[in-house]
């Protein structure tokens, strides 16, 4: 049956007005603002909490009463000829009068190439397009909201510029694209703003958080705030120094940091951004580090997740600042000379309804069977890596990172879980792949992509993966998926297990600190003593070292200095540095009161000069990833637990690094060596100033021809018990 309009004196069709009046109109455009009505022009607003609105021209001056023409809050009038700027009188019903533009008599402020690049899913700025942005706009400021809800039957964005009123500003549709947006004039910054849709059928959904917004209330709010930055860089000459192929033979030593609980203030309370910069930051710079690695900052609602599970991968967290104030933050370490890399999350996002669960009433951000689409183990929805705007919006985050944040690597969280379909699940629980194979193929290809991406933008990434899928870190040209570097969890597990165990047994098990060196050059790896190693019961890692106190702060030592003779960039968590002794709790800051006692403090001092040696060294850094930068020594003395081995820069020069893992002075300990001459102690884990015994080799050593043990020259040593010595030639 064919249906009837009845139309209105004022030529808008009954069901046109009913539909504006309820807010279910999808393409408001069409009623609202300047319409040629035959021979004449009509302005039309919805303005449904007000008694009266007038037309004014540019100067606000009166130039006609509008009528009403639905009871809903529906007014209209003719156009004076030749006017074209024109704004609303409005008087509210409790008699407050003001002055506004009118949203609907701007067109989109999205260009035809912005919405065919976000349709296809390949806009590499996505971040300036989508989500809130501060204009001037046909001569007015505002803002410019634009989200992408292909299969909303209606968008509104609401906040306190209109009571929360999904009715007031309908969005534009763009059909190509399946994003919606409107300028809001006279609006900017600090407005809190929401998403209020309409799925297919009509039906309201839980209000939306902007999925490319940049600053957020505070939890239990979740409401997005309208953020314009304006800050003023610092850092030319450090950006203008990143590269787009990265640099695999310079030092790499990160510090690992979870901004919340560093450090507090003595109230319980967080610092702020500014404050970890004046106290984070000299720290770090102190011990030597190159890098610190903060665990996400991107948006999350929930305290108890560090940040695994963000809701806003736009917006470093409110917690401890705006997104300026995180910018100064970066920009200090920039000037300090320190690289900032971001714990990125793009494997999972939680279910929280105003996240992008069913963001317009279908499964669009995620798959909709939950074997694909679902992690059992975290409670969280996985990403749809076949969808090519999905992509673009994970893709957009990491570029906005770098871009916008002038971050200088990702450390990817959870790989395997992406590359596996099989993850985590039993047989029947999961959807093997278009060849009957376990491999994600499509976030296999994003992944690709990324690194690509990322790469070219300047920065790094780090691939925390825990399997055995080949070329984790190699070029994507050479069939690699194409990281910068990935963690050694291999590495990690062997040798804290080696360090567990009572000297005694640890003949048993010397091939757990030797097997390392079989697959080192495989991957470009980064060793790492992380936050994942201090907690759910794991004990710290100082705790997991065996004897009593003192033997326990000695094998920690040997160990971190043996890490940093080893192949591979180096990462410690925060209080690894001065061997916390419970475990991480992200609730309370680390127990700097420790320091108070000699062995903590001695075991800062060795890693403050750890990372200086090691940055001075090139022989340790240089040839991470190739053969020719690492030679054994000794490997095979299981049963005094020694290991003796040299590292090469590029030029030839060497330094030895040797470990005695046994509580006993080992004296005449000979070693063979490239050649003979003069050598040195650099480096003795033993020493009286990190809190050792102080046994060692006291100014210069000897080397002697010697070819007994099938080099050179032979190097008579005195092994300090648990410890680790660096000896270069003088």
């Amino acid at each position: 049956m064919k249906k009837v309009f009845i139309v209105t004196e004022a030529g808008i069709a009954a069901e046109d007005c009913e539909r504006i009046a309820s807010g279910r109109h999808k393409d408001p455009f069409s009623v609202l603002g300047v319409h040629k009505v035959g021979a004449e022009r009509r302005v039309r607003t919805f303005q449904p909490h007000a008694q009266s609105v007038n037309l004014l021209d540019a100067d606000n001056k009166k130039l006609v009463a509008m009528a009403l023409v639905h009871e809903g809050g529906l007014f209209e009038c003719v156009m004076p000829p030749r006017l074209r700027h024109y704004r609303l009188g409005i008087e509210t019903y409790d008699g407050h009068s003001y002055v506004s533009e009118d949203a609907y008599r701007f067109p989109s402020a999205l260009g035809q190439l912005d919405l065919h690049l976000l349709g296809e899913g390949t806009h590499q700025q996505i971040y300036e397009k989508l989500g809130a942005r501060c204009l001037h706009h046909r001569g007015c400021d505002g803002v410019n909201f634009a989200v992408w809800a292909p299969n909303a039957s209606r968008v509104s964005v609401i906040g306190d510029f209109n009571s929360w009123d999904g009715r007031r500003h309908c969005m534009r549709f763009n059909p190509g694209s399946g994003v919606w947006d409107l300028f809001v004039p006279g609006i900017g910054p600090g407005e809190h703003y929401k998403f209020e849709l309409l799925d297919a059928d009509g039906n309201l959904l839980p209000l939306k958080s902007d999925p490319l917004a940049h600053f957020f209330e505070p939890p239990p709010g979740n409401a997005s705030i309208v953020h314009c930055s304006k800050y003023a860089w610092q850092d030319g000459e450090w950006m203008r120094n990143r590269r787009g192929t990265p640099d695999l033979g310079k030092p790499v030593s990160i510090y690992e940091v979870h901004l919340g609980s560093w450090r507090r203030r003595s109230n319980g309370s967080w610092l702020s951004y500014a404050e970890l910069a004046d106290a984070l930051i000299p720290y770090v710079s102190d011990l030597g580090f190159t890098h610190i690695e903060l665990l996400p900052v991107t948006e999350y609602p929930f305290d108890g997740s560090w940040g695994y599970q963000p809701i806003g991968l736009y917006a470093p967290t409110q917690r401890f600042g705006n997104p300026d104030d995180f910018r100064y933050f970066v920009d200090r370490c920039h000037q300090a000379g320190l690289a900032v890399i971001a714990d990125w999350v793009p494997a999972h996002f939680p279910r929280d309804e105003h996240g992008l669960a069913r963001f317009d009433g279908t499964a669009l951000y995620e798959h909709a069977d939950p074997r694909r689409g679902a992690h059992a183990d975290w409670g969280t929805l996985i990403y749809n890596y076949g969808r090519r705007e999905v992509v673009n919006y994970l893709l957009g985050s990491a570029l906005f990172w770098i871009n916008e944040m002038h971050i200088d690597g990702l450390r990817v969280d959870a790989v395997a879980s992406m590359l596996y379909l099989d993850y985590s699940r039993k047989d029947g629980e999961w959807l093997p792949n278009e060849h009957g194979g376990n491999e994600n193929l499509e976030a296999v290809s994003f992944i690709r992509l990324l690194n690509e991406q990322v790469h070219a933008a300047g920065a790094e990434t780090f691939a925390e993966e825990s399997t055995a899928w080949p070329g984790v870190s190699r070029p994507v040209y050479a069939g690699g998926l194409g990281f910068t570097y990935k963690w050694n969890m291999g590495w990690m597990n062997d040798t804290l297990k080696y360090m567990s165990e009572d000297p005694v047994n640890r003949k048993h098990h010397h091939d757990k600190m030797t097997f390392g060196m079989v697959y080192a050059t495989h991957e470009n790896f980064v060793l790492p003593l992380s936050h994942d190693e201090v907690v759910h019961g794991k004990r710290s890692i100082l705790g997991r070292m065996p004897g009593d106190d003192w033997r326990r702060f000695a094998n920690l030592r040997a160990y971190y200095a043996f890490m940093f003779g080893h192949p591979g960039k180096k990462l410690l968590f925060m209080g690894n540095e001065f061997g916390q002794t419970g475990e991480w709790n992200h609730d309370t800051a680390l127990d700097w009161g420790l320091l108070e006692q000699a062995p903590h403090a001695g075991v800062r001092s060795l890693v403050r000069d750890l990372n200086r040696f090691y940055v001075a060294t090139p022989a340790l850094f240089a040839q991470d990833f190739d053969n020719q930068g690492f030679e054994w020594l000794d490997w095979q003395a299981a049963d005094t637990s020694v290991l003796a081995f040299l590292r090469y820069d590029t030029q030839g020069r060497f330094v030895i690094c040797v470990s005695n893992f046994t509580p006993v002075v080992r004296e005449d300990y000979r070693i063979g060596v490239p050649h003979a001459g003069r050598y040195r102690e650099c480096i003795n884990t033993d020493a009286r100033e990190y809190g050792g015994s102080g046994v060692g080799n006291m100014g210069e050593i000897e080397a002697r021809p010697d070819t007994s043990l099938g080099r050179p020259a032979t190097l008579q040593l005195t092994l300090p018990p648990l410890a680790t010595l660096f000896i270069e030639a003088k």
